[in-house]
């Protein structure tokens, strides 16, 4: 190497070292010192402008990084970091960490739409130091033209949360993959890679991915704070009811992980009745909320934030106590993420499992539910190259027949691939065929039933539970912890052992609580039978129960099981939810029409006698059903037209012209329901109210 060469890079190699010990003191204070593993990877970005995989523990200092660097690479005349992260409360901490790095950082995302041509016009001229955009927006073919030049003059490019580039993570994102590809074609541009959540077949995969020179630097991933605690062989209600008796215990404030949406406003719900300042928090939330929410966690203004896994990767809150999950999650990677929010500057959280009866349900779904099916690749492939024009999302599914869900995520998982595009007014073909891979998917779908099989043991305590988390994660310093449930036998309060007037009590509230079934309002475009626009249908109807509700927690097997009459106390909680809803009513029913079915017809006709004669109303049997039952995974537009041909008002049927109930056993896609009162309406009901038993999700 020439002289000048080596003394250039010896000044960068300084520069490197004091920016980083620079920023580190900014962030964490005066006495913190940088990890040997930090200098390295500080060292390689601005020395070698080289490409780094970083996977470290929560809390370890992987911010300070990219921070570090980018103020070195700033230092020395290059462009601004851009920063790829996958969740709005990640950026916003991350926001929030490079101004506290000294950095002038801006963000782009689905909440400041407003700002984005001010936001990149800055980043052009070089008057921001971080730009933080997130993959959904960098996905977009359009924005990524607005962005070129942006990410051609980037001084560094910074990956978070790699893991989800990785088809074997546990959070993989097709997005994500794809846009890491345009991120990294630069050979010349520095990339930082960084995550806490992968094992050594992620971290292979996401290096093979960023390129055969990657400098890996993978640390311990054991969190002496966390003490890890699993609570088995409660049933729904007890574990309602062993939350809202350790909230009352436990110090400090934290996380409640639920597995739904709806389980956030659920919990949340009965907690706040039982006098704890709680708050619900998923991905579905309006931003403002969610920040919101995020503060008032943060500012110890909440005791506890009843989340889904939107309140997971890159929330920052040192001083975390607890994490408590009802229900497991499908892999023991996973978890230690979520639980890895807590403890990070404090010697001990608590970091809580009571495990649910319905987990395996849930690690069976997860396992599956995004490998791509060959029969729908086909469906795909042959509709857009048959195409003489790009397809919008509702027209494929409509040709196709697939379910939009299933649809989308097969499509980002073609494009990543190259053999599909998403172009402004839909998807195309870009000519190249999409090859499925039985063996790569044959491997993922393993890989995931095997960590399913680790969280199998985990939550059954088989062992060492710190070393269950970090043998899921091929740590080489796997070892007993000496501090968990498993270790010691000891179990937080209150143990096993819920107060049986708390279950009671549990049990009450939530079957209190109606379920709400909003109508739809549009039919699906593309029907071959002249249905279009606005629909004259449903009104706001009501069920007794959602999912797997611990109030109910058995109706969820009635309704999937034989055709019996409904146990006795389900049928008066059912009339006990008509007799809540009658006060909203504008005009009192006129009578009680059955839903014709082909599997349940003595439940449903039972359920809807009895409701008849608690409200004296005439029961009404006004629909018939012919035909064979139509496949299960079809799009909305074939359930409509099967059920536009299978549904019928019963000759001879004369209604009454006022409101009608419409009974059935569940509530689904609600397209029976729509096009049931479609007919009703038609025939002169002036509006129908749906009653079910089951809302499933």
């Amino acid at each position: 190497m020439p002289a000048s060469s080596a003394s250039g890079r010896a000044e960068r190699l300084a520069t490197a070292d004091s920016h980083l010990e620079s920023v580190l003191k900014e962030m964490a204070g005066s006495e913190a010192v940088p990890h040997p593993d930090q200098y390295e990877a500080v060292r390689a970005l601005v020395a070698d402008e080289a490409r780094v995989l970083v996977v470290q523990a929560t809390g370890w200092g992987k911010s300070a990084v990219y921070w570090a660097a980018t103020s070195a690479l700033r230092s020395l005349g290059k462009g601004p970091t851009l920063v790829v992260s996958p969740l709005l409360a990640l950026m916003r901490n991350q926001v929030s960490a490079a101004v506290g790095g000294g950095l002038s950082a801006a963000t782009i995302n689905s909440t400041n739409v407003d700002e984005w041509n001010a936001v990149m016009a800055d980043s052009s001229r070089g008057a921001i130091d971080v730009l933080l955009v997130s993959p959904e927006r960098l996905a977009n073919p359009t924005f990524i033209r607005h962005m070129a030049p942006i990410i051609a003059s980037a001084g560094l490019i910074v990956i978070d949360e790699a893991h989800c580039i990785s088809d074997w993570g546990f959070d993989f994102r097709p997005d994500y993959q794809r846009l890491s590809k345009v991120l990294t074609a630069s050979p010349s541009t520095p990339v930082l890679a960084t995550t806490a959540t992968a094992n050594s077949r992620v971290t292979a995969d996401v290096a093979r991915q960023l390129g055969v020179n990657t400098l890996v630097l993978r640390g311990s991933l054991a969190r002496t704070s966390l003490r890890l605690s699993v609570v088995p062989g409660l049933d729904g209600l007890e574990r309602y009811a062993w939350v809202d008796e350790a909230l009352g215990r436990i110090a400090g404030s934290g996380i409640v992980y639920v597995p739904t949406v709806a389980e956030t406003t659920r919990l949340a719900g009965f907690l706040e009745s039982q006098g704890h300042k709680v708050a619900a928090y998923s991905g579905q939330l309006d931003s403002v909320i969610r920040e919101r929410v995020e503060d008032d966690l943060r500012d110890n203004k909440l005791k506890a934030v009843v989340a889904t896994s939107a309140l997971g990767m890159g929330y920052d809150k040192p001083d975390l106590g607890f994490c408590i999950h009802v229900g497991s999650p499908a892999s023991p990677v996973a978890y230690y993420q979520q639980v890895g929010r807590a403890g990070r500057a404090i010697e001990r959280a608590e970091a809580i499992l009571l495990p649910a009866e319905t987990d395996e349900r849930l690690w069976d779904y997860f396992a599956t539910s995004s490998i791509p099916e060959p029969s729908n690749v086909e469906k795909v492939t042959a509709a857009l190259e048959a195409a003489s024009e790009p397809l919008s999302l509702p027209r494929l599914t409509d040709v196709t027949g697939i379910r939009r869900g299933r649809l989308e995520a097969l499509l980002k998982i073609m494009a990543v691939e190259d053999a599909v595009e998403r172009v402004s007014d839909g998807w195309r073909s870009t000519g190249k065929r999409y090859v499925f891979d039985p063996v790569k998917w044959g491997g993922i779908v393993d890989a995931r039933r095997a960590e399913a099989d680790l969280m199998r043991n985990y939550a059954a305590g088989a062992g060492c539970l710190m070393e269950f988390l970090q043998r899921a994660l091929d740590d080489i310093d796997a070892g007993p912890c000496g501090t968990c449930s498993v270790c010691t036998g000891l179990l937080p309060d209150p143990g096993h052992h819920v107060a049986p007037d708390r279950v009671e009590g549990a049990r009450l509230k939530l079957r209190g609580i109606d379920v709400i079934i909003e109508p739809r309002k549009l039919w699906p475009t593309g029907l071959s039978n002249g249905l279009r626009g606005r629909i004259v249908g449903a009104s706001q109807g009501r069920a007794l129960t959602y999912a797997d509700t611990p109030g109910w927690n058995r109706v969820a097997r009635l309704v999937a099981g034989p055709d019996l009459a409904l146990p006795e106390d389900v049928v008066r909680g059912v009339v006990a939810v008509l007799t809540r809803w009658k006060g909203s009513w504008g005009t009192r029913p006129l009578g009680v029409v059955t839903m014709p079915s082909r599997h349940h017809s003595r439940m449903i006709d039972d359920l809807a006698q009895h409701i008849a004669a608690a409200g004296r109303l005439p029961l009404l049997d006004a629909l018939e059903l012919e035909g064979p039952t139509p496949a299960g995974d079809l799009s909305s537009a074939l359930r409509v037209e099967n059920l536009v041909t299978a549904l019928r008002l019963r000759p001879g049927t004369d209604l009454p012209r006022g409101p009608l109930l419409l009974v059935d056993d569940s509530y689904r896609s609600g397209w029976t329901a729509t096009v049931a009162s479609s007919i009703l309406r038609e025939a002169g009901a002036t509006a129908v109210l749906p009653l079910v038993v089951h809302q499933l999700p």
